[in-house]
């Protein structure tokens, strides 16, 4: 079986690849080292953490299997999204009324410091401010419109349409009702991962690439061992997310069957009429819907159409994708049916069974993270730190979220993909009623 970080991945034709010009590789861990603390995962939340943990004195190791955000944070919508993907429940049920708004409170503190270090570290990354919501059927319409009470109820200020005032919001006959919010909004994601880096290195972070961890030994002194070399660290984080497991199925065998990767898929058309763009979408938001299997797309800052969505459960990519992905995009905005599509690609994220964030520790020196269900861009760079507030002594904020309980996927490592797909297709189901 492949790895879900291989070809499935069609990183080949990656947009935002495309659209970057990297830095030279870096080499791979040859040696045996030591440091305060060694971070597992070159994505938003390991560079995060990174670069926290090195901003409060520490020496840190960073190993990466592949290349620097050549994960899901490279790969994935760019939507900077407040909130979480499971909603309030699961925090009120559990944590009750106080936690619960703290949780929400750091989501949106995660929105601001992705702001935050864009201005610090001077990274440029295409970030605009602006998000949409949209609803494709009448009943999908009085769930939104719940939704959106309970964000003014927290604080959002939230501008909603229907019907002929609908092209205000956006311009597509598939809606029904849309609202809009400005805390949320986009980026290009791997412009930010590299510059996360970038700032990581500064702050003295030792990054090595091609260096997947096979193999972890805890204690009062964890090392983490690759093909060729091995970390001596007091401190580790895990932040492979479902990645994990396919380089190191021993590293975190605890909580790794509590996720599970779920392919998703974007295309990217050729450059398209500024003008047509700022009718189709007006003042450029990003945008999604509210099925369960859902379609979330925006433009990128040279006006080309990225258009997200069809899921896959079994780590195989759908067949006939770019065809299905243009089908989709033509019924949402029928003025871009016979654009050209240049790009292709995909990636997986990692969701929970409840969809909340599961952040926590593994004896009293190891910590991972994991969990983020499809708000990532944001909640990565907030967990980062909130795991490097742990690790400094002041552990508060991170265990808000390290309360919360999760469960394993059902029917173990050779069934739970199945069961997961036919959960899914009656959600399919579901979406079209």
């Amino acid at each position: 079986m492949a790895l879900i970080g291989s070809d499935t991945q069609l990183n080949q034709k990656s947009y935002y690849e495309a659209s970057v010009q990297r830095p030279d590789a870096l080499p791979p861990l040859e040696a045996s080292i030591e440091a305060d603390a060694v971070v597992v995962g070159a994505g938003f939340s390991g560079l995060s953490a990174s670069l926290e943990l090195a901003q409060r004195g520490l020496s840190v190791v960073l190993l990466e299997a592949d290349r620097i955000g050549s994960g899901a944070s490279g790969r994935n919508g760019g939507q900077a999204i407040v909130g979480y993907a499971s909603g309030q429940g699961p925090f009120e049920k559990q944590l009750g009324a106080a936690d619960a708004q703290r949780a929400w409170d750091m989501s949106l503190e995660a929105i601001d410091l992705i702001d935050a270090r864009i201005a610090m570290h001077g990274i440029e990354c295409d970030r605009v401010n602006g998000y949409v919501y949209v609803a494709d059927s009448a009943r999908k319409a009085m769930d939104l419109h719940e939704e959106m009470e309970g964000l003014k109820h927290r604080g959002i200020a939230v501008d909603w349409a229907e019907g002929a005032d609908l092209p205000r919001l956006i311009n597509s006959p598939r809606y029904v009702a849309a609202a809009r919010e400005q805390r949320s909004g986009h980026l290009h994601p791997l412009k930010y991962a590299l510059g996360l880096a970038r700032a990581a290195q500064a702050a003295g972070v030792r990054i090595f690439e091609h260096s997947p961890v096979t193999g972890l030994q805890r204690g009062a002194t964890l090392v983490a061992s690759t093909a060729r070399g091995q970390v001596k660290a007091r401190f580790g984080v895990l932040a492979g997310n479902c990645m994990l497991p396919e380089y190191g199925p021993r590293v975190a065998p605890e909580v790794t069957p509590r996720i599970m990767p779920v392919g998703t898929y974007i295309v990217g058309t050729a450059p398209l009429d500024p003008d047509l763009c700022a009718r189709l979408i007006p003042r450029n938001a990003a945008v999604c819907d509210n099925n369960f299997v859902l379609d979330y797309f925006r433009f990128s800052a040279d006006h080309r159409m990225l258009f997200g969505g069809r899921v896959s459960y079994t780590t195989r990519t759908p067949s006939n994708l770019e065809a299905v992905m243009r089908q989709r995009m033509g019924e949402v905005f029928p003025a871009l049916q016979n654009t050209p599509v240049e790009f292709v690609w995909g990636g997986f994220v990692d969701i929970s069974m409840n969809r909340a964030p599961d952040f926590g520790r593994l004896g009293d020196n190891l910590y991972y993270l994991q969990g983020f269900s499809g708000h990532g861009v944001a909640l990565t760079g907030l967990a980062g730190q909130l795991v490097a507030e742990a690790v400094a002594g002041q552990a508060g904020r991170f265990d808000v979220y390290a309360r919360l309980k999760h469960r394993s996927f059902p029917g173990g490592p050779l069934l739970r993909t199945p069961s997961l797909a036919l959960g899914m297709l009656w959600h399919r189901l579901r979406d079209v009623i």
